[in-house]
């Protein structure tokens, strides 16, 4: 794929130009230095840690024919055209979505984004589709679908080029449709710019990424920003049981719906009950029974059907598929011994999700088992929820073990520390602390008798462990089985 420079640039507000940009055709667009070849524009991007205009020199030197950059040097190469801008970050979108011909409008597009539930919604959304014989994408923290076609993830939401270059694919390959995960970061990076919302989901806000967004009303003000862009005739959805999912809806152009398992709302539900096979629900009127567990999971199904249903389905179609997902890798998953203990394997990083997690356990559970809870937390990430994560894991649980989890660059005894500051003094006897994550996998597995139920929570789906710099094989998984089997 190729564009001609004064074509990509039409497309943004450019301060200046230096150099022939008709005669100059894009063979590749790269905010990368190192990924730069004959051909490719360079795009120079001040990010949180490095800032591109350092990698101008070396970016010519690789080939680059255009570079584009928000300060120019007191030197000007003349084998490239320059073009400078207020903002690199921001035009990185709308030049990529020119670059790949606009694929967003060749798709229906619908986002989700808050703290929590992203992941479940997008996918199921993926899923759900599929049901109904549509041949669909998905962009997730998890993975990368282009129909039956998967793909690892590295971010919950990519780059802006790359974002452009999967919807391309997407295109390419004949889906109608792309379901992807909306990220605070992603909002503030400009990483969405240029693609054509057709539908917006907000899940919940709660306490995460405050080591990015400094205080949790910038964080409120990422996630706002993604509704305030959308355009006139998207649809608006918003969990009415959040304080802030009005919020979201302010000033908002789109069409404006909701969905509440506690309020008025468009769409509504309520648990007729349930257990840890699953639940039977009353969604819109409907009886519907579904492998899903916890109230949380109600609100995700509401999203999924709400947004499925605004986006021109059948109702009667709709909840037909509803009925037939499973639940993802890493979500409430939950695995069973033959002496009949349970193993509950979770994502849940935030004291939100790990609250909502442990209560969803109280409310099933017949009190004549422990609730064993191993719980860690990320290094290098923000480090006021860690006592807060020790402290309801404590509140619910029989026994609590805290230990590792990413713990980055970070010892992972300080990290068990901070978390052992949130414990209230009454419950330290029930509380343990084991730094190897499998040894703490196995100890609470051996702690508990039949029927017990263990939580092992914070990594999920994650297939990896990430120390100094490294990601070391390791599947909370995997460790589980092979205890539970031996």
């Amino acid at each position: 794929m190729n564009k001609k420079l004064n074509t990509l640039i039409d497309s943004i507000a450019v301060q200046e130009v230096v150099g022939d940009p008709s005669v100059v055709l894009i063979e590749q667009l790269t905010q990368d230095s190192r990924a730069v070849s004959q051909g490719s524009m360079f795009i120079a991007v001040k990010g949180t840690i490095v800032d591109g205009h350092k990698y101008i020199g070396s970016a010519i030197e690789s080939g680059a024919t255009a570079i584009v950059c928000e300060t120019l040097p007191e030197v000007l190469d003349s084998r490239v055209v320059w073009i400078r801008v207020d903002n690199s970050m921001a035009v990185v979108g709308t030049m990529a979505s020119c670059f790949y011909n606009y694929p967003s409008e060749s798709l229906k597009v619908i986002g989700v984004t808050g703290t929590n539930g992203k992941t479940t919604i997008a996918t199921l959304l993926h899923d759900l589709y599929g049901q109904m014989g549509y041949y669909v994408g998905l962009l997730s923290t998890i993975e990368i679908r282009i129909g039956n076609h998967h793909y690892p993830s590295t971010h919950t939401t990519p780059d802006p080029i790359s974002l452009q270059d999967w919807m391309a694919k997407m295109v390419g390959d004949g889906c109608s449709h792309c379901f992807m995960e909306v990220s605070s970061h992603a909002v503030d990076q400009h990483r969405i710019t240029g693609i054509d919302f057709d539908g917006a989901i907000f899940t919940n806000i709660t306490h995460d990424h405050l080591d990015y967004h400094k205080t949790f009303k910038n964080y409120i003000a990422a996630k706002k920003k993604f509704f305030d862009d959308l355009k006139p005739g998207a649809f608006a959805l918003t969990n009415k049981d959040d304080k802030n999912g009005e919020v979201m809806l302010q000033n908002c152009d789109a069409k404006r719906y909701s969905y509440s398992i506690r309020a008025q709302a468009t769409y509504k539900a309520s648990v007729i009950e349930q257990d840890l096979t699953g639940m039977q629900l009353l969604l819109d009127r409907n009886e519907i029974w579904t492998p899903f567990v916890g109230k949380f999971n109600v609100s995700n199904l509401l999203a999924v059907y709400g947004a499925t249903i605004l986006s021109g389905e059948s109702p009667t179609e709709v909840i037909a598929a509803l009925s037939k997902l499973k639940p993802i890798n890493g979500r409430l998953e939950t695995i069973h011994s033959k002496d009949g203990k349970v193993v509950i394997i979770d994502y849940a990083h935030t004291p939100d999700a790990l609250e909502n997690l442990l209560h969803t356990i109280e409310e099933i559970r017949t009190r004549n088992e422990q609730v064993i809870t191993v719980v860690g937390c990320g290094g290098n990430r923000d480090t006021t929820k860690r006592p807060l994560m020790a402290k309801i894991a404590t509140k619910y649980s029989d026994r609590v073990i805290l230990t590792s989890d990413n713990p980055r660059f970070e010892d992972p005894e300080l990290i068990i520390k901070d978390m052992k500051e949130g414990v209230p003094a009454a419950y330290t006897a029930k509380v343990l602390s084991i730094t190897n994550r499998a040894e703490a996998i196995r100890t609470a597995i051996a702690l508990a008798s039949p029927h017990d139920i263990i939580l092992v929570a914070g990594k999920g789906h994650e297939d990896y462990q990430e120390i100094k710099g490294e990601k070391y094989p390791f599947d909370d998984h995997q460790i589980v089985e092979n205890e539970l089997n031996a």
